[in-house]
């Protein structure tokens, strides 16, 4: 790519040691080997309260909404790690999404996006990703086909968190090429 595509990275998870927040982690340097320059976004630390229509009436857009919106705004692709939670996608990735649907222009809008899943359990998160899919297209973006998820993932990660399990590397690196190349064809 002569001109880097910018991503935005971010995780549906605020837990620290979050096994999602490690997989993205591997994606996010996987998407800067294929040239891309990546933006990492802390949910966790964008302060918004659970969406509540009388709360914008009365309020507006939180500033961490705001900040939020922005970010997706100034960046070509999304690259998004939904961690599943009772087989939808975890509370904090949804109230987030839903604020900044809320903002105007839809900061989604054109944008190209990956989602990732890690869960424990032997569905990888699959559920909540393929949800999460769904709801980016619905607001506007351009959602590369493929389902990156990590199934088993309490034992995927080595002991200073990196990601052990070949398969789900080369299906991270296959996904976020998947990102780059398309977003950079698309850019205007």
């Amino acid at each position: 790519m002569s001109t880097p595509v910018r991503v935005l990275a971010f995780c549906g998870s605020a837990r620290r040691a979050s096994l999602n927040r490690k997989f993205l982690g591997f994606a996010v340097e996987a998407a800067r080997e294929a040239g891309c320059e990546v933006t990492v976004a802390d949910l966790g630390e964008l302060a918004m309260p659970l969406y509540n229509g009388d709360l914008e009436d009365a309020q507006g857009i939180p500033p961490g909404a705001g900040t939020l919106a922005g970010l997706i705004s100034s960046h070509q692709g999304l690259l998004v790690a939904s961690p599943e939670y009772n087989a939808k996608p975890a509370p904090l990735l949804m109230n987030a999404i839903d604020w900044c649907s809320r903002v105007e222009p839809l900061p989604f809008e054109g944008k190209v996006a990956a989602v990732i899943s890690a869960s424990p359990g032997p569905l990888g998160g699959v559920r909540s990703l393929v949800f999460t899919q769904q709801l980016l297209s619905k607001l506007g973006c351009m959602v590369v086909p493929g389902q990156c998820y990590l199934a088993g993932a309490a034992k995927a990660f080595d002991a200073e968190g990196r990601l052990t399990q070949e398969h789900a590397q080369r299906s991270a690196r296959a996904l976020v090429a998947k990102l780059a190349w398309t977003a950079s064809r698309l850019a205007p």
